[in-house]
């Protein structure tokens, strides 16, 4: 290999880049793991649905994680931010903030997304902390609440049945203006008893277990927790500057090997998915299985790249 040329670069210090990292540690391959610092899952003080950590906190499997990345001499991992990134297999290149270039044969891109909370006073503050965007990440401690949803798209009225049906007895869709939902969906929400509140909120406030509403034509609503499917946006537009495909909701298409359209790029986390996929899955174990799915084949693309065999 050229000196100063490293095998792999794997852009992002979650779940899943880390995970990737440490396959390709574990083959002795010369890693640079770039992290950013400032992942999806910070604001919340447990994870689930992770096999022997249900309840750990993700700060804490991450600092175990690069704790277990130093027993590999051949991975560093160096704080900081790619900013572009450009070339084609075999030779690719990326810059950081600080103006470092760094070169590897194969990238693996592993930014995320960011949520974007509806602009309502109090709401942001409180995602991920008394504000949930996920049932299956959060519906079994919320079992039995005074529950809210927040939205009026038809995701959001469907999370708020799935909610009533799983968690609660207690469950209102608040739409924030006026609900302009398919006919098959109001019936529904009609069926299960779900109070619909449609009047523009001013503000989202109190702490977890003690939620406060609060409408701009006076009034509040008081829930022990709320949900609230925000957007998402990708963390980084590195996979649009190297030439990867987008689809329509702004997740990077990957095939089943986490490889995306460009040659010697791989995607894992929630920045990627395969077209048939609804969602791009935010579970913690999904993004660690993401990057070991990702490494472990583009490890076999590398070993044969190195014999001269015609690579994938």
């Amino acid at each position: 290999m050229e000196s100063g040329m490293y095998d792999v670069i794997v852009v992002g210090g979650g779940p899943a880049g880390l995970s990737a990292a440490l396959v390709f540690g574990r083959q002795r391959r010369r890693v640079l793991v770039v992290d950013g610092g400032r992942v999806r899952n910070a604001p919340a003080t447990e994870m689930h649905m992770y096999l022997s950590r249900d309840g750990f906190p993700p700060a804490r499997l991450l600092a175990i994680g690069r704790e277990e990345l130093a027993a590999y001499p051949s991975v560093e991992v160096r704080p900081g931010t790619v900013v572009t990134a450009r070339g084609v297999k075999d030779d690719f290149e990326i810059e950081l903030a600080d103006g470092a270039r760094e070169r590897a044969r194969r990238l693996v891109l592993a930014t995320g997304q960011v949520d974007e909370p509806y602009d309502i006073p109090g709401l942001a503050e409180r995602f991920g902390r008394g504000v949930f965007h996920c049932p299956f990440c959060h519906g079994w401690e919320t079992s039995g609440l005074s529950l809210a949803v927040l939205g009026a798209t038809p995701p959001e009225a469907m999370l708020a049945l799935y909610v009533a049906d799983r968690f609660s007895d207690d469950v209102v869709l608040c739409t924030n203006g006026p609900l302009d939902l398919p006919e098959q969906i109001v019936k529904k929400l009609d069926e299960r008893g779900l109070t619909v509140r449609s009047e523009p909120i001013a503000e989202v406030a109190g702490e977890p277990g003690d939620m406060t509403i609060r409408f701009a034509a006076g009034g509040v609503l008081r829930r022990q927790a709320v949900y609230h499917r925000a957007p998402t946006r990708q963390h980084s537009d590195l996979a649009a500057q190297l030439g990867c495909e987008i689809l329509d909701d702004g997740t990077v298409r990957v095939n089943e090997l986490q490889e995306t359209t460009v040659p010697g790029v791989a995607a894992a986390g929630d920045t990627a998915k395969l077209p048939a996929v609804p969602d791009a899955a935010t579970l913690v174990s999904l993004g660690a299985a993401d990057g070991v799915r990702a490494a472990l084949w583009m490890e076999g693309d590398l070993f044969r790249s190195g014999l001269g065999f015609p690579s994938s």
